[in-house]
């Protein structure tokens, strides 16, 4: 009954948004996160300290008020993403900004498969409108949640962004992301956070924590171009898209070419995410001391 319920909310939010003019959902979207924000104690605490390893600084009133608009940027992620119709892609698309074309133009050149990484940040989903326009077909991985009938719902909204979806359900993900590679599909991984058992190991803003192993995996594995990608929120309307130069591949040479390439990737995701901390909307433990830091937290409560 409570998956029923939590499905049937969101499918109440997509309605409630998707009837609303743009502006006043981007409002309703900040204002929700806000509220968010006041409501959810672990989900803040995490968002706190986040932003004090992000931002490189201890003093409470600034990593507050930094971590406060992290929750408005996510409020105005859902309602964007609740409020998508495919009539109004033509709309979107106009308001994306999209820097770096040359690298995936490169890509493409050398007849490798691609394989995109990006972090949580902006509003990445909506920027898939562009797929069309920049002439590439988009797979992405999405987390199996437990709830199928949402799980299956959030598949056909990215099917509606241009983007089609494989669930991580272990051995045939992997295979369906290789089948979809050799169709010429760009695959991306939202790769900032770990949430399996098995990961590799970096240091990310000064701290040891795993990142998944997915983006290197499938690199290696399949001699694909691994390109960085992130994408901003503009002030007000619209999104800017930034692709960043591949990630080198040190070769088998190199005795842990995983650690090597997920390390170089781990430092491109800190550039992007200094350039607009209160955008990354990661509000989850990251780095195993937030466990600890969450336990102590509750004990406090």
């Amino acid at each position: 009954m409570t998956d029923l319920l939590t499905y049937l909310a969101y499918r109440a939010g997509a309605g409630l948004f998707g009837a609303l003019p743009e502006p006043i959902i981007r409002r309703l979207g900040r204002w929700a996160g806000r509220l968010y924000w006041l409501w959810d104690r672990e989900r803040r605490a995490m968002a706190i300290r986040h932003m004090g390893r992000v931002l490189g600084r201890s003093d409470t009133r600034t990593v507050e008020r930094a971590a406060r608009e992290v929750f408005s940027a996510y409020g105005r992620y859902w309602a964007e993403t609740l409020w998508f119709r495919p009539r109004r892609a033509k709309a979107v698309r106009s308001r994306v900004t999209l820097v770096g074309l040359e690298h995936v133009r490169a890509a493409q050149e050398s007849g490798r498969p691609i394989v995109v990484a990006l972090p949580h940040m902006g509003n990445w989903e909506l920027a898939g409108t562009l797929a069309e326009d920049a002439g590439v077909r988009i797979t992405a991985v999405a987390e199996a949640l437990a709830n199928r009938r949402l799980a299956r719902w959030f598949v056909d909204l990215r099917a509606r962004l241009g983007i089609r979806v494989v669930l991580a359900e272990g051995l045939s993900t992997m295979r369906a992301l290789r089948s979809d590679m050799m169709e010429g599909r760009i695959i991306a991984l939202v790769a900032d956070r770990n949430i399996g058992s098995r990961g590799v190991e970096v240091e990310f803003f000064g701290e040891r924590t795993t990142l998944p192993a997915g983006p290197a995996a499938l690199a290696i594995r399949n001699d694909a171009v691994l390109l960085p990608v992130v994408s901003y929120f503009k002030r007000g309307a619209g999104h800017r898209v930034v692709v960043l130069p591949p990630i080198e591949d040190p070769g088998p040479e190199d005795r842990d070419r995983m650690g090597s390439i997920t390390q170089h990737l781990a430092h491109r995701y800190e550039d992007m995410i200094r350039e607009a901390p209160t955008q990354w909307h990661l509000v989850q433990p990251n780095w195993p001391s937030d466990g600890d830091f969450l336990e102590r937290h509750r004990g406090d409560a």
